[in-house]
């Protein structure tokens, strides 16, 4: 007997230790991940930026302070020429190879500072302009041994400086890696989830209370609920092809707008909404339900007053997994169209977008190293954008969470 216990005891040790031992590694490979994707995502949060002086007077562009005010006088900077005299000012800052060493887009910085303040066609100033992809990634510590040396040598002229990229989370994709920002892939994801919540939540936990506590208990019910099961289990890209089939073909929706992705998100989101509300208005003890009876409730009384708020935790738990699957998911949007280039926010449901997975699959295709950053500082925003909205979902669970 005692040989008997012994050996128990040791089989239970085993046993938490291997439990411990998986707790760990998990913890591993999670503080793994989230170290690689902070080491390479925060470079894409900075941007490398070169000081030069621009003297708009003596580039003598044809066009008057009177006309550089407002949108139109973006138009009328771009055609007169002002991207040539930043270009000017590059190569008589640094040699015939500075026009290379400024990105594409660095003009348009002294655009809008032209815009904003047009006494500078009269004068000179000073700007920092940001450098090229290539360049920018050698600052960093990345880049080819060619580009390094460049930036060696402007550190050493103390025109080199980097800083916060605050463009990345304000503006939207870009052609050019030093111009690319997350906020248009953000806001479209903001718009296509609260889209998917706003239809699937309250049908979800409609059809629950519905199958749970009125349906009767017959063959028809039970076909239902099968079905519900097998959808939850359906492959995404399905729920794709069903959007693209009825919303884009059918109905005629816009394609690629936040409308026709929530409403692809909902027909997937919403059979495990009904599956947990059914469960967590299944936990509700029957005793809560006779108490309200007697005393004289109605059934929908019963229903809306008393189990619902108690079911509600478990309805939240079921709704946080569903919308951070939906959150995460790209198959089916690619299928309605949301992997175009979009280089402005949307700004209603039914505008172009994309969203924040879409655009982390096109930036991780790209050849230019310095999307690699930009797709790790992307994914960084991601996983905000899915801890900021599990946290409110918890803390409503917990909110209305009762124990007995």
């Amino acid at each position: 007997m005692m040989r008997r216990l012994r050996r128990r005891y040791a089989a239970e040790r085993r046993f938490r230790a291997i439990g411990v031992a998986a707790v760990a590694l998990s913890a591993a490979f999670l503080a793994f991940l989230l170290i690689v994707m902070l080491a390479q995502g925060m470079h894409g949060f900075t941007e490398t930026r070169v000081t030069l002086p621009v003297n708009v007077a003596a580039a003598d562009l044809p066009i008057e302070p009177s006309r550089v005010i407002g949108r139109a006088g973006n138009l009328a900077l771009a055609g007169a020429g002002l991207e040539d005299a930043v270009e000017t000012a590059a190569t008589r800052a640094f040699g015939a190879d500075g026009t290379d060493l400024l990105s594409p887009g660095a003009w348009i910085v002294v655009r809008d500072a032209i815009t904003a303040d047009p006494s500078l066609l009269r004068r000179s100033q000073t700007f920092s302009l940001p450098v090229a992809s290539r360049f920018d990634v050698a600052a960093k510590g990345v880049g080819s041994p060619e580009a390094e040396q460049v930036v060696a040598r402007l550190k050493a002229r103390g025109v080199l400086t980097t800083g916060w990229n605050w463009n990345f989370l304000t503006d939207a994709d870009a052609t050019d890696p030093t111009r690319v920002g997350i906020w248009g892939a953000a806001k479209g994801s903001l718009l296509t989830m609260l889209v998917t919540l706003t239809l699937a939540f309250p049908i979800g936990v409609l059809a629950a209370l519905y199958l749970e506590e009125y349906a009767p208990k017959n063959r028809w019910t039970d076909l239902i609920e099968v079905s519900i099961n097998n959808l939850a289990a359906v492959p995404s890209i399905i729920f794709g092809l069903l959007g693209l089939a009825v919303f884009l073909n059918t109905f005629g929706l816009p394609r690629s707008a936040p409308l026709v992705g929530g409403l692809t998100l909902a027909l997937m989101t919403m059979p495990v909404i009904v599956i947990a509300g059914r469960n967590a208005i299944k936990a509700v003890p029957p005793s809560i339900r006779d108490a309200a009876l007697a005393i004289g409730a109605s059934r929908v009384q019963v229903i809306f007053h008393h189990v619902l708020p108690l079911a509600l935790p478990g309805i939240l738990t079921g709704t946080i997994i569903g919308m951070a699957r939906a959150l995460g998911e790209t198959a089916p949007l690619l299928m309605i169209g949301m992997r175009a280039f979009i280089a402005a926010p949307p700004r209603g449901l039914t505008d172009p977008s994309t969203v924040l997975p879409v655009q982390i699959f096109l930036w991780s295709d790209q050849v230019d190293r310095g999307f690699i950053e930009k797709t790790s500082a992307a994914i960084i925003v991601l996983l905000v954008f899915l801890l900021a909205m599990n946290g409110l979902a918890i803390y409503l669970r917990n909110r209305f969470e009762t124990r007995w």
